[in-house]
Parts: C-alpha cells; sequence; structure tokens
C-alpha cells in the first residue's frame, strides 16, 4: 500500500506577482508542517488579473530564471515538497496567447513533468461575468500522468473539469490520484463545484484533490473556493470554507484498489475501449 498527504490549497490571489508568490510561500511551508509531500497550488496563483496581461509574465518552461518557477522550484526544494503549480503562463509558437500550464517541481526543485490545458473556457455568464481564455491563451493537445510518491496522479486544469473523457483517458493512462487546481467562478461554483468534482471521483474511482481560488479579483472577477480533496468513492474527506487555506487528506492506494475492487464499472466498459 501507498499512502500520501497532500494538500489542496485555497489562495486569492490578484495582479501583484510577487505578493501573489508570497502568499504561496506561506501557505505551502504551512501545508508541509501539516506533513504534505504533494501540495498543488491553484489556477492562476501567480497572476490573477486580466487574460491579456498575462502575455507579458509568460515564461519559458524549464528556463531556471524564469521568476515565477524560479520561485516555485525554491519552495519545493526548500519544503521538502512535490510542488504542482496550478497554471501559469507558458510561452508558445503565438507571442499573444501563453498556455496555461501546470508544472510539477520535485522535491529537489527540479520540473519533473508539465501539462498544458487542453479546454478553454470561454463564457458568458448571466451575473454578467464575461470570459474569453482563447483570446489570449492557445490550448494544450497532450494528457499527462506522472509518478508522485509511488501514486499515478493525472493532470487538469480547472474548466477541463467538464470534459468527463479527459479523465477517462488519464485512467486509462494508469491514473489513481487526478489533481483539479481551479479559479471556478462563483455562479458556476456553488452548483457545480462538488458535483463536478464528486462525480469525477466516482466514475473514475480515483482519488481528486481540488486546489481554488477564493473571494473577489481584479475587475469585479468573483471566485467560489471551497478546495477540497474526494476520495474513490465520491467521499469529500477535507474541504475549506471562506478564506485562504488548505484541505490536507492522506490519499492511500489501498482504497482506489478497494472501490475498484468492490463496483468494476472501469473493467465493465463497452464504449471507448
Amino acid at each position: 500500500m501507498v499512502s500520501l498527504r497532500a494538500a489542496a490549497l485555497q489562495l486569492s490571489c490578484q495582479e501583484d506577482v510577487e505578493e501573489n508568490l508570497r502568499a504561496c510561500r506561506e501557505q505551502v511551508g504551512r501545508a508541509a508542517d501539516r506533513g504534505a509531500k504533494l501540495v498543488l497550488l491553484p489556477e492562476n496563483f501567480a497572476f490573477m488579473g486580466p487574460e491579456t496581461q498575462k502575455r507579458g509574465i509568460a515564461e519559458t518552461l524549464g528556463d531556471p530564471d524564469a521568476p515565477i518557477q524560479r520561485s516555485v522550484a525554491a519552495m519545493a526544494r526548500d519544503y521538502a515538497v512535490t510542488l504542482v503549480a496550478g497554471g501559469l503562463p507558458e510561452r508558445s509558437g503565438d507571442d499573444l496567447r501563453p498556455y496555461n500550464t501546470a508544472c510539477v517541481f520535485g522535491p529537489d526543485g527540479g520540473l519533473a513533468a508539465s501539462y498544458r490545458k487542453i479546454h478553454l473556457f470561454d463564457v458568458e455568464l448571466s451575473d454578467g461575468t464575461s470570459l474569453c481564455e482563447s483570446e489570449a491563451t492557445s490550448p494544450g493537445e497532450a494528457t499527462v500522468v506522472v509518478d508522485i510518491g509511488g501514486m499515478n496522479v493525472g493532470l487538469s486544469i480547472c474548466y477541463d473539469l467538464r470534459f468527463p473523457e479527459l479523465y477517462r483517458s488519464l485512467v486509462d493512462r494508469g491514473a489513481d490520484v487526478l489533481l483539479v487546481p481551479a479559479a471556478f467562478t462563483l455562479q458556476t461554483g456553488k452548483d457545480h463545484w462538488h458535483v463536478l468534482l464528486r462525480a469525477r471521483a466516482i466514475e473514475a474511482q480515483c482519488w481528486v484533490v481540488a486546489a481554488a481560488q477564493w473571494g473577489k479579483h481584479p475587475k469585479g472577477r468573483l471566485t467560489y473556493g471551497h478546495a477540497l480533496i474526494a476520495d474513490p468513492w465520491g467521499t469529500v474527506v477535507a474541504e475549506c470554507s471562506d478564506g485562504v487555506g488548505a484541505a490536507v487528506a492522506d490519499l492511500d492506494s489501498e482504497l482506489v484498489a478497494r472501490v475498484r475492487g468492490s463496483v468494476p464499472s472501469l473493467r465493465h466498459r463497452r464504449i471507448g475501449r
């Protein structure tokens, strides 16, 4: 049996990159103090401002001198955790549209894996919220599963949560943990966040670790929060309320095996295999 203590952070990031990174470091340290070995930062952890302004802080992936990556790598190394940076602007072939990329930094500070967000959030909500991520972001294409502490961890970002076929693909590649760093809007989050996360846990029979942005951000943007961890049965075992903090829980491979053995729905699939 493999056991891995994980922390899903809840932050309230703004436009000041340095201040956001300072807040990240503080919360990563607190999670490490609680024994976490896998720490997940939410989407937009370094910059939570207008989409078009992300172009100015986009970094080349793997550049050790890039400010955001250098800072996150130092956090991972200093606190001896695997730190998943839930979504930072990565330079692409289109200068106006960087990728939204989740980066996995090992306890040595090295970049171990990365995932470019595939599904981009273009929406106009009834409360007046208007977001068009594709105007300033290029979509990724590849799914990613990485070994963290002996568990197979599938990567995703925020809006990906609405596309169950992505998580089927991750399970087919061996995932037993799914990460969902997010900046879910308040309006959609209050109705859909828990339902979707629990559904992904149940149908994939995986642990789900979901970090979140919370509160008010520039341009009146409101995010829902409620960072949480759900087990493979779909039970929420740890959750943040309002405010900055962390949901912490022990993920174990034995529960994955037990759930998959008791309800062998993954083996019974007849479509998409």
